[in-house]
């Protein structure tokens, strides 16, 4: 049996705002439903990814950034940060370390990113 997953939950202050900077740093907006005045589910999904974000009204009952650094693995990450810079994002430069290479950014509510990179996956 696989247990896979699929979805990550985060806190956000303004709807919104979190979704225009998600789409503008290239996830897809797959859902945006009110089922009533008191909900709105918002789900989007990093390109190539199987795990989506979600968040929006009466989502997440607790405030505040993320519980830890969400990671989403590229494989450039020189293309991945150049991409974040150009649509406004303050991302790190670039973290070279010997088990892989980094960039790190937190969304306008606090929540941590890291663009992981793994040369061993993409070098002969």
């Amino acid at each position: 049996m696989d247990w896979t997953l699929e979805v990550a939950f985060l806190p956000v202050t303004d709807v919104d705002r979190a979704k225009e900077f998600y789409t503008r740093i290239g996830f897809n907006p797959d859902h945006d439903q009110s089922p009533s005045d008191d909900v709105r589910f918002v789900q989007m999904t990093p390109p190539g990814s199987s795990c989506s974000i979600a968040f929006g009204k009466g989502i997440v009952d607790r405030s505040g950034p993320n519980a830890g650094p969400l990671m989403l693995c590229v494989s450039d990450i020189q293309v991945a940060r150049k991409q974040l810079v150009e649509a406004g994002v303050d991302a790190s430069e670039v973290d070279e370390q010997p088990w892989g290479h980094f960039v790190y950014f937190t969304d306008p509510d606090g929540n941590d990113w890291n663009v992981q990179y793994l040369p061993y996956r993409y070098e002969s």
